[in-house]
């Protein structure tokens, strides 16, 4: 087995046919902030999600080559995950060297692409057989919905109806997405929790280790109040029985004197 010692640079599978197949098709990765912010939280927290599972592989903005000897014949999906090939890092993804489509990919739609997006792509990502296809409109402005998904059946992507509470869910994923406070909220219904990226998921920790140490905290300087207050009723209660010890002393007292009188 290879191994790559610190500082050695890492290969990128396959290289052999890096000039046939460029790595770049010239165009940027996403048409203005909001899509770019999106798509990259989207990417990271996929990654993260899919980390333990050695043969996940997500990636975004890579070009899939899907015609062997013809290099006209590629697509660019915004996201893609795949079952079953491995971490490896690629600069292109070539599908006769990998052995299979992406089981899923997403589209970001915006005001020049939602047509492609709906059109072509879709009859073209039909095609060669990759199970879930969804959209994503950051804007809100240019599909039906903000978030589209299709799932493959009989060789025809078919629509996927939204739940009750508005998500869609992926069955190749095992996951949900919304439109959320953060524009596309991906869940997952078996683990209960929403996917987050590892800054916001160690932000989330801290939060949480912060706000244990605060109920702890308090918890002690309640313990502590309580104690004072004993403290102080034991004090009271002390000292209200030696007066009443010593009003009792006295009244026997006078009492023998009286006794002594008569």
């Amino acid at each position: 087995m290879n191994t790559y010692k610190e500082g050695t640079h890492i290969p990128y599978a396959p290289t052999e046919d890096d000039e046939l197949y460029p790595d770049s098709d010239g165009k940027p990765m996403a048409v203005s902030d909001l899509h770019r912010r999106i798509l990259t939280r989207t990417l990271q927290v996929l990654d993260a999600h899919f980390e333990e599972r050695p043969e996940v592989y997500v990636s975004g903005d890579i070009l899939m080559y899907y015609v062997e000897g013809d290099p006209r014949q590629s697509v660019s999906p915004d996201v893609l995950v795949a079952f079953g090939l491995g971490k490896k890092p690629r600069r292109s993804y070539l599908v006769w060297k990998e052995g299979k489509v992406p089981d899923f990919a997403m589209e970001f739609s915006s005001k020049s692409t939602y047509r492609n997006d709906l059109g072509r792509k879709m009859e073209l990502y039909a095609s060669l057989g990759i199970q879930d296809y969804f959209l994503y409109d950051a804007e809100g402005l240019y599909l039906s919905s903000p978030i589209m998904g299709f799932t493959l059946v009989d060789g025809v992507y078919a629509p996927i109806s939204a739940g009750p509470d508005g998500g869609l869910h992926s069955t190749t994923l095992g996951l949900d997405f919304y439109v959320g406070d953060v524009g596309l909220g991906i869940y997952d219904p078996v683990e209960d929790n929403w996917l987050q990226t590892p800054a916001e998921s160690a932000l989330a920790h801290a939060e949480l280790a912060l706000a244990r140490a605060e109920t702890a905290e308090t918890r002690a300087e309640t313990a502590e109040t309580r104690a004072e207050q004993q403290t102080i009723r034991a004090e009271q209660e002390a000292a209200a029985r030696q007066k009443a010890e010593a009003e009792l002393s006295e009244l026997r007292e006078e009492l023998e004197r009286l006794k002594a009188q008569t």
